[in-house]
């Protein structure tokens, strides 16, 4: 038996008893050992795999350069992010824009604008779309990752990530009626008869991630495939949740009625949408491989 054979037979047995991700587990430890991180080998294994959630901040902060990938630096990188995250929000609180009573997702926010040289003159300016954003995704990185400094860096470079994304996004509402066409072309047909396909809730799904969208358990697990370099795996995300409330859309008939719909989907699929929309990406795009 090869070693790949091996391997595999030894992944299935232990889904088959209980122990799913055993090995994929003691796979990404092995990574992690390593003095010199390998960055498209994590990026790989992320893209296969759920992250563990022991070792997820650790993975994202490598993978969004906020760790560099020597292990030696890691210590006093974080050091210098902690003690910038302390300037900026003593800076904040000098020129009175924040106050221990402001909601912290409020402060990472201007935190950010403070440091991108965006902050507006006061607070009680209006938010503009990007800040609404920015927003939606601290208050659902806030309930992922617990300490406080490194959730500010993981959001201010996931939201930087994502502007690099920006020419991708307008094409991925044409890249979900694709793929949804191939899926159930009923459906899509039920949408189009409806004007629903261009009043779908595509900001809520592909510029916020699915923050508000999807309870932060699951949403987790679409983050680890976009911070890992695939923002595709949102059109998929978006197709599954449609396949998955099929009979409940097909029984709308306003375009307003189902992206109101849409917008407040029930949470308790969720796990089964993002495993199926996982699989229905790699179906479509194919399984990473890890390089030699």
């Amino acid at each position: 038996m090869t070693e790949d054979s091996q391997r595999n037979f030894r992944s299935v047995y232990y889904e088959k008893v209980g122990f799913r991700g055993v090995e994929e587990k003691k796979s990404l430890e092995i990574l992690l050992k390593d003095d010199r991180l390998d960055i498209e080998k994590l990026c790989t294994f992320s893209q296969r795999f759920p992250l563990p959630s022991m070792y997820r901040a650790l993975v994202w902060k490598v993978l969004l350069g906020i760790l560099p990938p020597h292990h030696e630096s890691h210590a006093r990188v974080m050091l210098y992010r902690k003690e910038q995250y302390s300037d900026v929000l003593h800076a904040l609180k000098v020129i009175r824009f924040v106050s221990d009573a402001t909601p912290q997702v409020e402060v990472y926010l201007r935190m950010c604008q403070l440091e991108s040289g965006r902050l507006p003159r006061s607070p009680s300016f209006p938010l503009d779309p990007e800040d609404e954003v920015f927003l939606a995704i601290a208050k659902a990185m806030e309930e992922m990752v617990e300490d406080s400094v490194d959730c500010y860096w993981i959001i201010r470079c996931f939201v930087n990530q994502l502007n690099k994304y920006r020419d991708s996004l307008p094409q991925l509402p044409k890249a979900f009626e694709q793929y949804l066409n191939l899926e159930d072309s009923r459906l899509l047909s039920h949408l189009k008869t409806c004007s629903a396909v261009s009043k779908l809730p595509y900001d809520l799904w592909f510029k916020r991630c699915f923050a508000g969208c999807l309870p932060e358990s699951s949403l987790q697990r679409v983050w680890d495939k976009v911070i890992s370099g695939s923002c595709k795996i949102l059109v998929f995300v978006a197709v599954e949740i449609l396949l998955t409330f099929k009979i409940k859309v097909m029984a709308l008939n306003s375009a307003e009625k189902i992206t109101k719909f849409l917008e407040n989907i029930p949470q308790d699929s969720s796990d089964a949408i993002v495993s199926k929309a996982i699989d229905l990406w790699h179906k479509h795009c194919g399984t990473p491989v890890h390089s030699a």
